[in-house]
Formats: C-alpha cells, sequence, structure tokens
C-alpha cells in the first residue's frame, strides 16, 4: 500500500494529513482527483459517518481509503455540535457562521463552564468490502474562548483554547499543532498500527 485516498476535498486537512504521514513514504491524494461524488452522512456517531466515507472512497477509486470525521463536543451544550460541527449552522454553513452560532449559544449560559474537546476519529479502508477497519482515535481537551484569536487553523480553532499553552489552536504553529491536535494524536496511533513490526 503506497497511495491512499482521502475521503474530503478539504485542502487543509490534506496538507495535515500529508505532513504527519510523511516519514511513511505514503502519498496522499484527494478523492476529488478521482470525481469521487460527497458521501452522505448518515451516521450517529464519529465512528459510523468516518467508515461510510471511507467506504465510498474506497468503492469509487479502487484504492484504500482513509476518512476522518472530526468535531467540537462543548459540555454546556451536551457535546453540540460534536457530529455536526461542520455543518453546525445549517445548509449554507461555514466557519464563520458556525463560531458565530457557537459563541451565541455559549453567551445566553454566561455561568456555563466552556470546556470542550476536539474529537477525531480515522478509518482506513484497504477496500470497500474490509471487514475490519483500521479504526484510531484522538482527543484534545481545551476550553472555548469567546472572542476569537489567531489566523491560523480551520474550524473552531480561533476559539478553541489550550489551557496549559495559554494559546488558541489559530495560534499555533502548524507542525505544533500537527504533533498534538485530535487528528494528530489519531494518526500517531494510525502510523503505529501501519509501522512494520520488528524483525
Amino acid at each position: 500500500m503506497d497511495t491512499l485516498v482521502l475521503a474530503s476535498g478539504n485542502q487543509k486537512k490534506l496538507d495535515e494529513m500529508r505532513a504527519i504521514l510523511e516519514p511513511l513514504a505514503l502519498k496522499v491524494v484527494p478523492q476529488s482527483d478521482f470525481q469521487v461524488p460527497e458521501a452522505e452522512e448518515t451516521g450517529l456517531t464519529f465512528v459510523e459517518n468516518a467508515i461510510l466515507k471511507a467506504r465510498n472512497a474506497a468503492a469509487h477509486t479502487g484504492l484504500p481509503a482513509i476518512a476522518d470525521d472530526s468535531g467540537l463536543e462543548v459540555d454546556a451544550l451536551n457535546g453540540a455540535p460534536g457530529i455536526y460541527s461542520a455543518r453546525f449552522s445549517g445548509a449554507d454553513a461555514s466557519d464563520a457562521k458556525n463560531n458565530a452560532l457557537l459563541i451565541d449559544m455559549l453567551g445566553d449560559l454566561p455561568d456555563a463552564p466552556r470546556t470542550a474537546r476536539y474529537q477525531a476519529v480515522l478509518v482506513l479502508m484497504r477496500h470497500p468490502d474490509d471487514p475490519t477497519p483500521l479504526i484510531c482515535q484522538g482527543t484534545w481537551e481545551g476550553e472555548i474562548l469567546l472572542a476569537p484569536r489567531g489566523n491560523g487553523g480551520f474550524g473552531y480553532d480561533p476559539h478553541f483554547l489550550i489551557p496549559e499553552l495559554g494559546v488558541t489552536a489559530a495560534e499555533m504553529e502548524p507542525a505544533e499543532k500537527n504533533r498534538i491536535s485530535h487528528r494528530g494524536r489519531a494518526l500517531k496511533a494510525l502510523m503505529d498500527a501501519l509501522r512494520e513490526p520488528p524483525e
């Protein structure tokens, strides 16, 4: 296995994944290179949606496929936006609209703790009928800031504070973020699983 299809058209996600998987000399190509239609995310969990996306990409390309489903869980909102993180603000959702809705909802709960975490689940399917997909998970704990900080990252990063570092995910250097983020942790677990066992 030397090429993986990423079941996403998100360029920033593709860049992150390529950077982290570089030591394995795996070529990661976006599903858009093959005109793969978007999978319908009908699952109720990150795992289910990642499997749906990986299976769809593998079926359309004939190549091993990797998919991630990730999102933000805010304790004061009972885990929302969760699996709906990317489309939190509706059909025409954008990062700006999603963040505005999140802050608006938290603003109505001024005394609630704003603890939150990013979750990422990665699924690697060798083929569409793979009965034992490789599943890896990563979690990144933080807090939500009502005012954004930083220009990097994407999604909810400008509002996601890492308390022990005193910075938001959007203020971090990409290499540092990749090392400790939810997706970085899930990818590290994936790399460990893909590495050949020692002789």
